[in-house]
C-alpha cells in the first residue's frame, strides 16, 4: 500500500462528475472503541450518535442500500436510557454505542427475512449474539441485508434490490454480509455483525476495505440454532480497524447454554495491543480443488504479495507452502447445501424463493442424513491434514488472498442458472470455505487497492483457537499500513 494510492482510492476516478458545489462531507463517524470512549468522556452523548447514524443510513439508503430493517423509534429510546445509565456513572464496554446486524439474526420485535422475499413474523426474542451486544450496552440500530440465506458472494436479490460497494457504486460490497460491510465502510455505523458460513464476513470486508474477524466455531452463539449450517457458520465482526472488531468480537462472544460448540474464552481486545512476536508465516497460491481453474487475478496478487513482503520486513519469516487441502469440497457441498435445505424449509410461501435456492433446497435434501453425516465424520481426518501445515511444517499462520478476484459489478450473477452461479462463485471465491468446514478462526485485513481503485483483501488463517495470534498479527501490519486513513467517497 503506497503512499501515493490514497489520491487513486477516494478521488476523481471513482467520482469522476463530482459536484463543486456540494455541502462539505460530514465529518466522519467515529469508530467504535473511540466512540465507547466519548461516551465514557461525556464528550458526545448516545442520543447524539444513534441520532447521527440514523440520518447516515436514511441519507445512504436510496445510494448504497445497506439496510433491511431501521429500528429509529426504537434505538432513540435506548439512547436516552443508555444516557441516563452513563450520567448516573454506570460504564459497560459499548454503553450507548450504534451498531448494526445481519438480517439472518434475530431481534425482537423485527422479522428474520434472511434476504428472502416475503412476509415473516416479528421475532418474539433476541439472538444469543444479540443478547449479549445489548448486555454489553450497545443500541441496535438495525439489520443489514443479505443475500437469500447468505448463499452467495453477492448481496443483491427481488425482495430488496442491490445493496452496493460505497468505493464504487457500480460494484457489489460482496456478501452474504454484504449490508455490513457496506455500512461500515461507508461509515454509517462504527461496526457491525455479519456471519461467515462460506467467507461471508471475509469476502465483503476484502471488497469493502475493512477487518473482518471469522472467529473460532462457537466463539460467538448462532442461537436460535444449535449448529447453523451443518456447523459451517459463524457470526463476526466487521469493523474498520482491528481494535474495533476485537472490542465487537468481545461483546458478542460467549455460548447460550444449549449450544453444542464452546471454545474457552479468549480476550481480542488484549490481544489487539499484543506484539505478535516473530512467527512462521506460509503464503498459499493455490486454492483447493474447485475444478474451476481459478488462481489470483494479477491485482489480487499484486497487493498480497506486497503484504507479505510487509510481514517480512516486520520480521515474520515468510515463505511459499502447499497446505494439503484434499478433496475438502466433498465435505463442503453437503454441508452447505443441507444447511441451505434447512433453512429454506421453514419459508412459508417457497415459490418466493430464488430458483437457484430451491435448486439447493433439492441437492440438499437429496445429500442430507448418512450422506451429510459421513461428511461431518471426516472433519477430523480434515483437521489432522491440513493442521500438519500448523504442526508438522511448523508454520503459525496461513497468508491467503481472501478472493481471487476483485469485487463483480451489479448484476454479474443476475439471470445465471445454479451451475453457473455456483462456478462464477466458485472462480471469484475459492479461498475462504475451507476454514468453515474446519471450524478455525480467520481474519481478512485490507490489502490495497485495483488501479481502478476497488479494494481486495488477504487472510490470516490459523489451527484451532488461534483467534488472539491472529488478532496480534492484524493489528501489527495495521500499525505499519495505517489503512484506516483510506475511506470512500461520501455516498
Amino acid at each position: 500500500m503506497s503512499s501515493a494510492e490514497p489520491t487513486e482510492q477516494t478521488g476523481p476516478a471513482l467520482r469522476p462528475h463530482a459536484d463543486r458545489d456540494r455541502a462539505p462531507a460530514p465529518a466522519p463517524m467515529p469508530g467504535l472503541a473511540e466512540s465507547a470512549r466519548l461516551l465514557a468522556d461525556s464528550t458526545t452523548t448516545s442520543t447524539a450518535l444513534v441520532a447521527d447514524a440514523l440520518a447516515r443510513i436514511e441519507a445512504a439508503q436510496p445510494t448504497l442500500n445497506a439496510f433491511r430493517h431501521l429500528r429509529a423509534e426504537a434505538a432513540l429510546a435506548e439512547a436516552a436510557e443508555a444516557d441516563r445509565r452513563l450520567a448516573a456513572g454506570e460504564r459497560l464496554p459499548l454503553l450507548g454505542v450504534p451498531v448494526a446486524v445481519k438480517d439472518d439474526t434475530d431481534v425482537a420485535g423485527l422479522p428474520t427475512h434472511f434476504g428472502c422475499d416475503g412476509e415473516r413474523p416479528p421475532a418474539t426474542a433476541d439472538s444469543e449474539a444479540v443478547r449479549r451486544l445489548r448486555a454489553a450496552g450497545a443500541v441496535i440500530v438495525g439489520k443489514t441485508n443479505s443475500c437469500e440465506l447468505g448463499q452467495w458472494p453477492f448481496t443483491e436479490g427481488p425482495a430488496f434490490g442491490a445493496t452496493r460497494n460505497p468505493w464504487n457504486t457500480a460494484h457489489t460490497p460482496g456478501g452474504s454480509s454484504g449490508g455490513s460491510a457496506a455500512a461500515v465502510a461507508a461509515g454509517l455505523v462504527p461496526a457491525a455483525l455479519g456471519s461467515d458460513g462460506a467467507g461471508s464476513v471475509r469476502i465483503p470486508a476484502a471488497w469493502t476495505h475493512l477487518v473482518g474477524i471469522k472467529p473460532q466455531r462457537g466463539r460467538v452463539s448462532v442461537h436460535p440454532h444449535h449448529d447453523a449450517f451443518q456447523g459451517l457458520t459463524v457470526n463476526g465482526p466487521l469493523a474498520r480497524t482491528v481494535a474495533d472488531a476485537a472490542l465487537l468480537l468481545d461483546a458478542a462472544a460467549g455460548a447460550h447454554p444449549e449450544d453444542f460448540h464452546r471454545p474457552p474464552a479468549v480476550r481480542a481486545s488484549d490481544a489487539a495491543r499484543r506484539d505478535p512476536g516473530r512467527l512462521r508465516i506460509a503464503l498459499a497460491w493455490r486454492p483447493p480443488l474447485t475444478l474451476t481453474g481459478a488462481g489470483p487475478d494479477p491485482e489480487v496478487r499484486r497487493a498480497v504479495a506486497a503484504l507479505a513482503e510487509t510481514l517480512a520486513r516486520l520480521g515474520h519469516h515468510v515463505e511459499e507452502a502447499r497446505p494439503r487441502y484434499g478433496l475438502i469440497g466433498l465435505a463442503f457441498v453437503p454441508r452447505a447445501t443441507a444447511g441451505i435445505a434447512e433453512f429454506a424449509a421453514r419459508h412459508p410461501e417457497p415459490a418466493l424463493l430464488d430458483p437457484r435456492t430451491r435448486s439447493a433446497l433439492r441437492t440438499g435434501t437429496r445429500l442430507g442424513g448418512r450422506v451429510v453425516r459421513a461428511a461431518r465424520a471426516r472433519e477430523v481426518r480434515q483437521h489432522r491434514r491440513i493442521g500438519a501445515l500448523f504442526d508438522a511444517s511448523g508454520y503459525d499462520v496461513l497468508l491467503t488472498p481472501t478472493t481471487a478476484a476483485p469485487p463483480p459489478r451489479i448484476g454479474t450473477f443476475d439471470q445465471l442458472g445454479a451451475w453457473r452461479t455456483d462456478v462464477t462463485m466458485a472462480a471469484a471465491c475459492p479461498y475462504a470455505w475451507p476454514w468453515n468446514v474446519l471450524g478455525w478462526p480467520g481474519v481478512n485485513v485490507p490489502a490495497g487497492f485495483t488501479r481502478s481503485g476497488l479494494p481486495v483483501g488477504a487472510q490470516l488463517l490459523g489451527p484451532s483457537r488461534s483467534e488472539e495470534r491472529l488478532i496480534a498479527l492484524a493489528a501489527q501490519l495495521e500499525d505499519d499500513l495505517r489503512w484506516y486513513g483510506h475511506r470512500p467517497p461520501p455516498p
